[in-house]
């Protein structure tokens, strides 16, 4: 038998030789070279102003199981209904839930947040939130979509999948606000990072003053340090300088504001294209007053419709019972005078179209048990007896 030739490996490469480059650069250059970076819509005062208002709002909505009837919708209360309002998470109350759901979705989620709904033998236990980072979205085909929860697929059915601001692309998958936020987010960082390297600048004194540059003591810190001390400080306020004619020479100047800058206009502006962006009345930011009547449109307008979108898929993946939805009650968050409650209220208690301990509840007002009756309008006779009148059975109206 021949032995076979063995091939001889190729003798490995040696290692490349070690570069290395060390660059000096003072203070003063590293902030003129330094760069901005990524600015996070999460580190943004306003923006997350404008969220925070937004989450709070929404979380403090009770929510309600309801039944569609053929006399109207009905609350139902269960143990479901109760589950759902009271604690969705073991860990978390239902407005520390809602609230994490619309601040994700805003914010770090860019327009999804994923909840794990978790069953036991048919019945709901948990619903548990899903951290942005671990959650990802991956289509199939033309028009279905898979989620990927820690590197395990799931099908959409299985999970609560929240979305804001539908793409173009992928409808089934958020957007965001991200895009639209993103200058406006750096022009307020840049601003904010102006305003405070203006005031904390030492560069802006409102007096100058001229020294003869042959002077001896001129020619060192602590020689200039003692030309102010004999000529310019003084003991006393307002006491005159004395300094020689021909060495010195004094000139005021104005040192620049941030009114001259225009900042404070800019920042109005960008506090407003926040505003319009994410649907908040420029109010809630600090600009302008409180307008009762921008606050309840901001509410049917902003509010209404992101507690719209999670009650739904809420509904369609938690719900069997077709008859049976969730739902959001918006009452409180509302801006009510006290006086055009009471009118309201009188106005159907005396249509017989409330009971006056549903008027109490209104205004926070415990129930009477004497006020569950019925009234009509005449004399303010209970409903039951308002056959029993003369004037009904030939008598005298009485």
């Amino acid at each position: 038998m021949s032995k076979k030739n063995k091939r001889s490996r190729p003798a490995p490469r040696a290692e490349p030789a070690q570069k290395r480059s060390i660059a000096l650069v003072t203070q003063n250059n590293w902030e003129t070279l330094e760069c901005l970076g990524y600015t996070s819509l999460a580190q943004n005062p306003e923006i997350c102003t404008a969220v925070d208002t937004i989450a709070r709002l929404i979380a403090s909505m009770t929510i309600h199981l309801m039944e569609n009837t053929d006399d109207g919708d009905v609350r139902v209360k269960n143990e479901l209904s109760r589950k759902v309002d009271i604690n969705p998470n073991n860990n978390m109350t239902r407005s520390n839930f809602i609230h994490w759901i619309v601040k994700t979705l805003m914010l770090e989620g860019s327009g999804n947040a994923v909840v794990w709904p978790e069953y036991k033998r048919g019945i709901l236990r948990d619903l548990k939130p899903v951290p942005p980072a671990f959650t990802a979205f991956v289509p199939e085909g033309l028009w279905d979509y898979r989620v990927v929860i820690a590197g395990t697929e799931y099908a959409p059915d299985r999970i609560l999948h929240f979305v804001l601001n539908p793409g173009n692309y992928y409808p089934w998958k958020g957007d965001g606000y991200h895009v639209a936020l993103a200058d406006v987010a750096n022009n307020l960082k840049q601003a904010s990072a102006t305003e405070k390297g203006f005031m904390s600048s030492k560069w802006k004194p409102s007096i100058i003053v001229k020294v003869d540059s042959l002077t001896d003591e001129f020619s060192n810190k602590e020689g200039r340090a003692k030309l102010l001390a004999d000529y310019i400080e003084s003991n006393e306020a307002g006491e005159p300088w004395l300094i020689p004619a021909d060495q010195f020479s004094v000139e005021q100047v104005r040192p620049l504001t941030l009114s001259d800058l225009a900042l404070a206009d800019f920042v109005q502006l960008d506090k407003r294209t926040v505003a319009a962006i994410l649907g908040v009345p420029p109010f809630v930011l600090g600009i302008g007053d409180f307008q009762r009547d921008a606050w309840n449109n901001f509410i049917n307008s902003t509010i209404m419709p992101i507690a719209k979108s999670i009650e739904q898929e809420m509904t369609k993946k938690l719900l069997y019972d077709p008859a049976w939805f969730f739902r959001f009650n918006p009452w409180s968050l509302y801006n009510y005078s006290i006086t055009e409650m009471v009118s309201a209220g009188a106005e159907m208690v005396d249509r017989m179209a409330l009971r006056r301990n549903e008027w109490r509840s209104w205004v926070n007002m415990p129930p009477d048990p004497d006020m569950n009756d019925l009234l009509a309008l005449e004399n303010y006779v209970p409903a039951d007896k308002l056959g029993d009148q003369n004037k009904l059975n030939g008598g005298e109206n009485t």
